[in-house]
């Protein structure tokens, strides 16, 4: 049995493609590794599945060493990051400095203990930053300029990863991943957020309210978090060394869009009033992946419309 190590173990998007796996008897022997506890159940899955998890801070290089010595993984789905933007803008400085130690960290101790072993490097489309309208939507050969702390470290460790597959011949594959959302995402991104708060203007039992936001103007293209770990297990085993995928839905919609969503499935009216203090200091007004690239390549498709996952994520938050 393929063995598999995933770190950010105990985060939303592990939940999901440990459901995954089980869900399409995809057997490995799992070790998770996270600096908290997990707060989902995985014992639902011991009939199939074999897990066990490590609590580790991966800044501790050692202890990563230990732990990979003794499992010894085929496969590494490295999602362990602080992976909130605007986190990075109040905490520039330990943002980037976790997010490219834990990773160099982790290469490192591959490179050192288990050289054969596969890792696939989750990055973001934030590396992109600003691009014009008329070079959407966005292809793997977009120049990147990142416009957050966030993005400069994703795309650090993008850089670091071809250092060592070119240097070392390590087998990476990477990820440009865009906003992905789904049930169980924490309530600190913003599409939960709004969910959160449009709930309990309904709750209070008021058919009306009011929220907080930033600049709703903003187009993004999200994506299922039930497609992207399909797409993940497809570039863990059939991916390219070396190569960047984007995972994207290819279409963009605006924040006020969302709300407008959000508000008609909960049977609620919202206004909205723009809070200076949640708009950030700079950020890519428009963001539109393409992922002809993962298509054409591996065959992956999209299961889940946006109006699905919507549906989906406020009947899981009610």
């Amino acid at each position: 049995m393929n063995k598999l190590l995933i770190t950010g173990f105990s985060g939303f998007v592990a939940s999901h493609f440990i459901e995954y796996l089980y869900k399409e008897k995809l057997q490995y022997d799992v070790c998770g590794i996270d600096i908290n506890e997990p707060t989902h159940d995985y014992g639902q899955y011991s009939d199939f599945l074999d897990i066990d998890f490590k609590k580790a801070d991966m800044m501790d290089i050692d202890r990563v060493h230990d732990i990979l010595t003794e499992f010894q993984p085929d496969y590494i789905l490295h999602l362990a990051a602080f992976s909130s933007v605007a986190y990075s803008w109040k905490h520039p400085s330990e943002s980037f400095m976790n997010n490219c130690n834990i990773f160099l960290n982790l290469v490192s101790v591959v490179r050192d203990v288990c050289p054969n072993c596969r890792i696939l490097s989750v990055g973001s489309s934030e590396e992109y930053g600003n691009v014009p309208h008329e070079n959407l939507p966005i292809r793997e050969n977009q120049r990147k300029e990142p416009l957050s702390p966030y993005a400069v470290a994703r795309v650090s460790q993008e850089m670091l990863s071809k250092v060592y597959v070119d240097a070392y011949g390590m087998d990476i594959v990477l990820t440009r991943s865009f906003n992905h959302i789904g049930p169980r995402q924490d309530e600190r991104f913003v599409v939960p957020s709004f969910i959160r708060r449009i709930l309990d203007i309904k709750k209070s039992g008021r058919i009306e309210g009011e929220i907080e936001t930033g600049d709703l103007t903003i187009v993004r293209d999200f994506v299922d978090v039930r497609d992207v770990v399909k797409a993940y297990h497809l570039l863990l085993t059939s991916g390219k060394k070396g190569e960047v995928y984007n995972i994207c839905s290819g279409k963009g919609i605006t924040l006020q869009k969302i709300v407008d969503m959000i508000a008609d499935e909960a049977g609620v009216r919202v206004v909205t009033r723009t809070n200076p203090e949640f708009v950030r200091p700079s950020d890519n007004m428009e963001i539109v992946g393409s992922a002809y690239k993962l298509e054409s390549e591996l065959g992956w498709k999209r299961e889940y419309k946006f109006d699905r996952t919507i549906r989906d994520m406020v009947a899981y938050m009610e």
